[in-house]
């Protein structure tokens, strides 16, 4: 199973460091988006060979776009700088056929938080992948064990929350599904920590920790300004200023994309079937507006 997989050869420019700690597992990474974008460069910065799948060449194309911008953006940030940091795009593999995913050890999905999206997707990777690979489920809300149910390797599926950017944040919220075996936590634990990140396992619940909570306060924000309590920057300031947050909610909703907070509000309201997650009306009408926050130009703030 996933312990015993041959490890590849690791990259000559990988740091001694690096080299000692990465495991050279080929990783599939299903999404261009902007989680799908940050997921690829963190598993290829630590040296494995990624291979990054779309269906759209024009999203494919953006992403590579930004991940050479941000390996110089995450540096100013206080990322440690990369070596050879144009050695970052040579291991990873640009597509938009399924197949090329097909000898990947890890897969880590992160397309729309849209169970009609997800259930085709993962019915179509469990007739591609090879039997040993483990599925690692980047989502906001959908819980891990329904999304399982859809292949034939439920103890080889598993919640893996990265957080954007993802090369930045140190932590992984990591959700063990009803059937997820100790042997994937332990391989997915693994994987995370030779990104130079730990992880943190919690029970599947829809929403799991993270989101459970910060939906909430994002949308109870955007409620707020709906009914001209105040303003987007004051709202936002109050948490920055009073509450110590690097962001205020509505900028960490622009910054998730605000059609994802849509999703992920809809996905634990038909869960719970508790009115206290209904979502916004104003943020319905941001999504159908097209205004998704940083991704699109125009959430709450705007973006150059």
């Amino acid at each position: 199973m996933a312990g015993s997989r041959p490890r590849r050869p690791r990259p000559e420019w990988l740091s001694p460091t690096r080299k000692e700690h990465a495991v050279q597992e080929k990783i599939a990474v299903i999404g261009a988006g902007t989680m799908g974008v940050g997921v690829s460069h963190a598993f290829a910065a630590a040296g494995h060979p990624v291979v990054m799948l779309d269906v759209s060449k024009q999203a494919l194309d953006r992403a590579e776009e930004l991940i050479s911008r941000n390996i110089r953006y995450y540096t100013m940030l206080g990322a440690p700088p990369e070596p050879h940091p144009g050695a970052i795009m040579d291991v990873i593999t640009l597509t938009t056929d399924l197949e090329d995913v097909a000898d990947a050890d890890f897969v880590v999905e992160n397309v729309t938080e849209n169970w009609d999206v997800k259930k085709p997707l993962y019915q179509q990777l469990e007739a591609v992948c090879k039997t040993e690979t483990v599925f690692g489920v980047n989502t906001s809300a959908i819980p891990i064990t329904r999304i399982a149910g859809l292949t034939g390797r439920p103890e080889q599926v598993i919640g893996v929350h990265f957080m954007n950017p993802v090369p930045l944040k140190p932590l992984v919220e990591v959700i063990h599904g009803f059937h997820t075996s100790d042997e994937t936590v332990a391989f997915t634990r693994e994987l995370i920590r030779g990104l130079g990140k730990d992880s943190l396992v919690v029970e599947d619940s829809p929403g799991f920790v993270t989101n459970r909570v910060m939906m909430l306060m994002v949308n109870e924000a955007i409620c707020l300004l709906q009914e001209n309590v105040a303003g987007a920057p004051e709202i936002d300031r109050l948490f920055t200023e009073c509450f110590g947050h690097r962001m205020g909610p509505l900028a960490t909703a622009d910054l998730i994309g605000l059609d994802t907070v849509l999703y992920s509000l809809d996905v634990l309201l038909e869960n719970f079937n508790d009115p206290k997650y209904r979502p916004s009306t104003l943020l319905r009408k941001l999504v159908d507006a097209g205004h998704l926050g940083c991704k699109s130009g125009q959430g709450f703030f705007s973006y150059a």
